[in-house]
């Protein structure tokens, strides 16, 4: 039924490179921390690195519990479902970090996102997973579901801002700076783009 991969290519990088859809699952340390689950979409904003790297952009939001996660433990899970064509679910779990616009790696990572805008979206980082353990499943009661298209509103709402107008936007959401729990989150103010 399941099966463990030692690194990401082949069949498995055609498949998770072809979902329109992925989730992330990250959690803080504290037992009663809240654990956050986020669907990610947009065509372009996943890419595999390496055979056991891969990396999306985290893009603006109304809070940043990953990037807060990610700040305090690194621990992260990647899963993909299959909702057309063979049943399958694909699991990377994972130490990942936030790539953060003034780092200066962020520059060369934004080369692996060439089919995105990613100016209209309001980036706020590059997720960097490393992959500890890949793992599929069948998927066999994952329903079939049509993929229609990326929807606009994204694009629509971050376009008009800029470095500035962004950060003043961060500094009014309640979970941005800090996570629910109170964890340090995205820095404020953002730094501006090196690109």
């Amino acid at each position: 039924m399941g099966k463990t991969y030692e690194r990401i290519d082949g069949r498995l990088r055609a498949f998770i490179e072809a979902q329109p859809l992925f989730f992330t699952a990250t959690a803080p340390l504290a037992g009663d921390g809240t654990v956050n689950l986020s669907p990610k979409g947009l065509t372009g904003c996943f890419a595999v690195l390496d055979e056991l790297t891969v990396a999306y952009l985290d893009f603006a939001g109304s809070n940043a519990e990953t990037i807060a996660h990610l700040r305090e433990n690194g621990r992260i899970t990647l899963m993909w479902c299959a909702f057309q064509g063979p049943p399958n679910i694909v699991r990377v779990h994972g130490r990942g970090e936030p790539v953060f616009r003034d780092d200066p790696r962020f520059p060369e990572l934004l080369t692996h996102f060439p089919d995105i805008d990613t100016a209209a979206h309001g980036l706020r980082a590059v997720i960097v997973v490393h992959a500890e353990l890949v793992r599929d499943t069948c998927g066999y009661a994952v329903p079939f579901m049509a993929y229609e298209n990326d929807r606009d509103l994204h694009g629509k709402r971050f376009a008009r801002e800029d470095d500035a107008s962004l950060s003043a936007y961060f500094t009014k959401k309640e979970h941005i700076a800090s996570s629910i729990d109170g964890l340090p989150g995205l820095p404020l103010p953002l730094p501006p783009s090196t690109v």
